[in-house]
Formats: structure tokens, sequence, C-alpha cells
């Protein structure tokens, strides 16, 4: 430790987990692709119960 200046650090005394790329990135992308859109429509629906629910407290629907 006295050589690294006395930093903590985990990652200067034990290294780094070597990780492995071995997918197919075709595959991969469209994966996240479709979760992706999964997600945005998700949120568009939240997004439009917030509002109804908004309106209904405020008094306005």
């Amino acid at each position: 430790m006295k050589e690294l200046d006395y930093v903590l650090t985990p990652g200067r005394y034990v290294g780094l987990a070597d990780e492995e790329d071995d997918f197919v990135f075709p595959e991969r992308f469209a994966a996240l692709k479709a979760e992706f859109a999964a997600q945005l429509q998700e949120e568009a629906e939240l997004n439009s119960a917030i509002l109804k629910n908004l309106k209904s407290v405020k008094g306005d629907g």
C-alpha cells in the first residue's frame, strides 16, 4: 500500500475481471432495441396515467 501512496482503491490491488465479448452484435442490438421500444411504450402509458390522475386531483377533468 505504501508503494501506491496509501490509495485504497481495490482495483489497484486486485485488478479487473476479464470480460469476454463473445456475442453476436446484430442479435444483441435487436434485443436491446426491442427492450428500449417496450420501455418507451411503458413510459408513454405511465405518463398518460399520471396526467389523468393529476387532472382528477386538480378537478379539471
